[in-house]
């Protein structure tokens, strides 16, 4: 996770012997609670594992390929490629990192819209051939400086287009110039990438219409001349939803592109692998009461605003992006069901209007000192607000279970193979 302490070798925790997470972050919090009282983030490797074996047994034809802007935490990159994952890159950055990791170049896609130059002659260089173009003028820079590069052409979707005010993606009107420029060109088109959104309603609309869509695309790229043999459905892949989306888009996969027909299927499930594998526990650093006057007759509600030592300028950066933050839990609080609770808003320490985290939340009252636990924090936000701040990245703990350690090896992963920059400790309170 960018922002995050992750060292090129790094210690895991093994918890043995009915140890949890929970036992992991209370001597942590302990530890917290001798010295500066600093925010820290645990990350269970094992919830990466299991995941993965979700995804193979749900989508087992769907080879997952994970957007590095999601999470970059070397630890994740490395475990990911030990597991086979293909990796969607955005920039310079990302490719020379997933290929330090021993990333194979033909498992990597350079995907931005708008490629600076240096970074598709990067790719060139490497020989990483798979990229995305969606326009004739990123056409024209990757047939000049990448002339053996293979097109994963970007299709607009209705679901996409209704999400956001700017034009993404090339629409099926124009993707026959497109193919058409890129053989003049003399630039391989290979095949087709497209995103619905996880906010989208209606899946199996939307899903139908790409899909149709895609499949007209490969159509007409066998009639220009090229053999298109990828088809990326892109992302959206987040917690329950996904097997949702797995139910519509299985026999329409079935339908327009079929086993038999020889097209390799990727997705990006990034927040589906990751969000749920990293846990981040903040210090309440301050504390005010405030009264709100709600009617004409003076009826009044207390709401109380707390500040902790981590804000959106920190690990709550996507919430600068339009995304919410779920209210967290209360460490070592058992909450029973006379326990007075108050509306509460979260803040980070800036005393920034923008630095409000959570708006509003029911919370008993806290304590400055006391801790509070946010669970699913393995997405990033935006990636270089740690250029914002001063303060030193957050410490990683990593952890996994011995069974999940288990299950790791089952799957190939080894010490001595891939993951030769892990180094296990048995966990000691």
């Amino acid at each position: 996770m960018k922002g995050l302490a992750d060292q090129p070798s790094y210690i895991i925790e093994l918890l043995e012997g009915g140890v949890t997470l929970e036992d992991v972050i209370d001597g942590h919090i302990c530890e917290q609670a001798l010295v500066e009282k600093s925010a820290f983030v645990v990350g269970d490797l094992g919830a990466l594992m299991r995941q993965h074996l979700c995804w193979q047994s749900l989508v087992p034809h769907v080879q997952p390929y994970y957007p590095v802007k999601c999470n970059s935490s070397p630890a994740v990159i490395e475990l990911l490629a030990s597991l086979g994952l293909g990796f969607i890159c955005a920039n310079k950055a990302e490719m020379s990192l997933v290929l330090d990791y021993g990333v194979p170049p033909e498992s990597i896609i350079l995907s931005s819209v708008f490629k600076q130059l240096a970074h598709i002659k990067y790719a060139a260089k490497n020989n990483i051939q798979h990229l995305v173009c969606e326009n004739e003028a990123e056409l024209s820079k990757i047939a000049r400086l990448h002339p053996n590069a293979k097109l994963l052409l970007q299709l607009t979707t209705e679901a996409h287009a209704a999400e956001t005010s700017m034009t993404f993606g090339s629409s099926l009107k124009s993707c026959r110039h497109l193919l058409e420029a890129a053989k003049e060109l003399g630039v391989e088109v290979v095949g087709v990438t497209f995103h619905i959104p996880s906010s989208c309603q209606d899946l199996q609309q939307a899903y139908t219409h790409a899909l149709s869509d895609a499949r007209c695309v490969f159509d007409m790229g066998v009639e220009v001349g090229f053999n298109m043999n990828i088809l990326d459905i892109g992302g959206g892949f987040t917690g329950s939803e996904f097997q949702l989306k797995q139910a519509s888009i299985r026999p329409l996969l079935d339908a327009y592109f079929p086993q038999l027909s020889g097209v390799q299927v990727l997705a990006q499930p990034g927040s589906f692998y990751v969000a749920s594998a990293f846990s981040l526990a903040v210090n309440v650093i301050g504390k005010k009461v405030v009264t709100r006057h709600w009617d004409s007759l003076n009826n009044e509600d207390t709401e109380f605003l707390y500040y902790m030592n981590e804000g959106v300028y920190g690990p709550f950066g996507r919430k600068l992006l339009g995304n919410s933050i779920p209210a967290p839990s209360v460490h070592k609080r058992a909450l029973c069901a006379e326990e007075a609770m108050y509306a509460s808003s979260l803040w980070g320490p800036s005393l920034d209007p923008l630095d409000q985290v959570v708006e509003r939340c029911l919370l008993p009252e806290l304590s400055v000192g006391d801790w509070l636990l946010f669970s699913n924090m393995g997405v990033c936000g935006l990636e270089d607000l740690s250029c914002l701040s001063t303060a030193p990245p957050l410490p990683v703990y990593y952890t996994v279970s011995t069974s999940d350690w288990y299950e790791m090896q089952e799957a190939g992963v080894t010490l001595g193979g891939a993951m030769k920059n892990f180094s296990f400790l048995p966990y000691s309170p």
